[in-house]
C-alpha cells in the first residue's frame, strides 16, 4: 500500500536518506529499528549508479520495512523506477530527470520531491512543474556528497510565509546542530550520517533527533 509523505502543521519531521553503501540484508534490519525509535515521515533511497536489477532487488527488500510502519519510501533519481516497484514517489536533483518529465511519469498520485539548493527560483519553478515538496541546502557542512550551494535558514523562514508546499532542509543535520531550521519553518529535517552515523546506533539517532525538534 502506497503511503503518503506527509506533514503536520507545525511540527517539523525526520526524513531519512540511506547511507551510500550498506549491505542490503542487514541494512534492513537497521532500518526498521531505525523507523520503530520514534517518527519517521520518509526514507529515502539513495544509491547513486546502481544498475537496475540490484537496485529492484534493493528496493523490494527495503520497501516493505518502510511501508509497514506508515513511513513512505521514496526514490532517489530514478521515477520510472519509483512508479514500477512500488515506490511512495521519488526525489529528483537539477541535473536528473526534469521535475515535469517526471511529474509525468510518476502521475498524479505519486510524491515527487525537487532538489532546488539554495534557490528560490528554482523552488518556484518546480513548485509549477508539480512537486510536492522542495529541499534546500546544503545547511551544513558535510561529508556524505559534494554541495554545490550553502543555504541559509532564511530561505525556509521565506518559502513556508509565503507558500503551502512543504520544503526539506539537507546537508551536515544532526540533533545538535537542527534547532535554528525547525524554527525557521523546515517542515522535513533529510538526515544520513546523523542517524546511521551516532555513535550509539541509528535508533539512538532517531530518537535524539526527535527530541531535538521537539526542543526547538
Amino acid at each position: 500500500m502506497n503511503q503518503e509523505l506527509s506533514s503536520e502543521a507545525g511540527r517539523c519531521r525526520l526524513y531519512l536518506v540511506t547511507p551510500p553503501a550498506f549491505d542490503p540484508t542487514t541494512f534492513r534490519d537497521t532500518l526498521a529499528s531505525a523507523l520503530d525509535a520514534g517518527d519517521v515521515a520518509a526514507v529515502q533511497l539513495r544509491l547513486k549508479g546502481a544498475d537496475d536489477g540490484p537496485l529492484r532487488r534493493i528496493i523490494d527488500l527495503l520497501r516493505p520495512a518502510a511501508q509497514s510502519r506508515g513511513v513512505a519510501f521514496i526514490l532517489n533519481d530514478r521515477p520510472d523506477l519509483a512508479a514500477e516497484t512500488g515506490c511512495d514517489g521519488a526525489h529528483v536533483g537539477q541535473d536528473d530527470m526534469p521535475a515535469g518529465q517526471a511529474r509525468r511519469v510518476l502521475g498524479p498520485e505519486l510524491t515527487l520531491g525537487v532538489t532546488c539548493h539554495n534557490s528560490r527560483d528554482l523552488a518556484m519553478r518546480a513548485g509549477e512543474d508539480g512537486a510536492d515538496y522542495v529541499a534546500f541546502g546544503a545547511f551544513f557542512p558535510t561529508t556524505t556528497k559534494e554541495a554545490p550551494t550553502r543555504a541559509d535558514p532564511e530561505i525556509l523562514s521565506w518559502w513556508s510565509e509565503l507558500l503551502e508546499l512543504p520544503c526539506v532542509a539537507i546537508g551536515g543535520i544532526t540533533a545538535e546542530n537542527c534547532a535554528p531550521l525547525v524554527r525557521a519553518g523546515a517542515d522535513f529535517l533529510a538526515v544520513m550520517a546523523g542517524v546511521w552515523n551516532h555513535p550509539d546506533g541509528a535508533p539512538e539517532g532517531v530518537r535524539a533527533l526527535n527530541r531535538a525538534i521537539e526542543q526547538a
